[in-house]
């Protein structure tokens, strides 16, 4: 019996599955951040071997049984990465072929029934990815440029963007909003002023979670918070544009597969992602990832060892999550 190892290295999480040859689940084993931008490559390594680990010891096999090896790394950009990467990886000791890719790109093959299209990622920060139906070519944004690439849709873009109209309430540049008043109880400021200015001084500071008051506030209908929302939406939607350019999927039917917990926040933020990407693509489908995207890497192991891996794919899924639910 073979077996394939899928590796999804995040800046929050990390995981690593192990499935046979008949697509059947065996291990699983997950830690905390692996990107080297947040724990160094040292770090990346130490989370490597943890999570390997731990999928070795539950699937109770060697490393020695695996006939090939997918991993999606966050903070893996660039070609002149690579290298760096492949050292982080080699303390493993994997006698086995293996690929590395960028994570967004796990959440294609994860997603999508035919292994190719477009991911757009938001959580933490934003990212899109791509594959052509040939998988010979790539589409791409910067990733991790932020507002200087004009990536900014992640969950503290939002957060400042929905701040800048709290801001705009205070000095009257604009209407109001109920952000303002949801912003004031969740910092704890005495009141507009005191949280403009205690942002100002540091005294009160935004954290990631603070997205969902966003989302909370835009539930609730105010225009100002459904707009910021509307606006997010938009610019995954023109990050999944510029790929579909670079792979000229205008006429295709593909998928965009939708990979992040920010999805789940409001419906706006899809509808308004739709709305952008079908201007340029109207035969596109828009597909939330619902299984680990680490799924992906045991498909991409698979195919580094000249496996077809689509037609287990269902079954991986399924037996993935049975796996996890244990």
């Amino acid at each position: 019996m073979r077996y394939f190892l899928g590796v999804d290295v995040g800046g929050s999480k990390s995981h690593a599955l192990i499935a046979n040859e008949l697509g059947e689940a065996v291990g699983f084993g997950s830690t905390g951040p692996g990107n080297w931008e947040v724990v160094g490559y040292q770090g990346l390594t130490n989370s490597l071997k943890q999570i390997t680990s731990q999928a070795i010891e539950m699937a109770s096999i060697s490393i020695s049984k695996f006939a090939g090896a997918g991993f999606g790394l966050a903070g893996y950009d660039w070609p002149a990465q690579r290298q760096a990467h492949l050292d982080a990886i080699q303390p493993l000791g994997l006698a086995c072929p293996f690929e590395i890719v960028n994570d967004a790109v796990l959440g294609i093959l994860a997603g999508s029934a035919n292994g190719w299209g477009v991911s757009v990622v938001s959580g933490t920060g934003c990212n899109c990815r791509g594959w052509s139906k040939d998988r010979r070519r790539e589409g791409r944004v910067v990733g991790g440029g932020s507002h200087w690439s004009g990536e900014a849709a992640g969950s503290m873009d939002i957060v400042a963007r929905a701040m800048r109209a709290v801001a705009y309430q205070w000095d009257r540049r604009g209407p109001s909003t109920a952000l303002a008043q949801a912003f004031i109880e969740h910092t704890g400021a005495v009141d507009l002023n005191d949280l403009i200015e205690g942002l100002y001084l540091k005294k009160y500071a935004f954290r990631l979670s603070d997205v969902m008051l966003v989302f909370k506030v835009a539930a609730e209908g105010d225009p100002l918070a459904l707009e910021v929302i509307r606006w997010a939406g938009d610019q995954l939607g023109q990050m999944a544009c510029g790929v579909i350019n670079q792979l000229e999927l205008h006429e295709e039917p593909f998928d965009v597969v939708l990979i992040g917990s920010l999805f789940g926040g409001h419906p706006l933020l899809i509808e308004s992602l739709r709305e952008t990407v079908q201007q340029t693509a109207r035969c596109a489908r828009l597909v939330r990832l619902t299984v680990p995207p680490v799924v992906g890497g045991v498909l991409l192991g698979m195919e580094v060892a000249g496996m077809d891996p689509y037609p287990l794919r269902d079954h991986l899924i399924e037996t993935t999550r049975q796996l996890i639910a244990q």
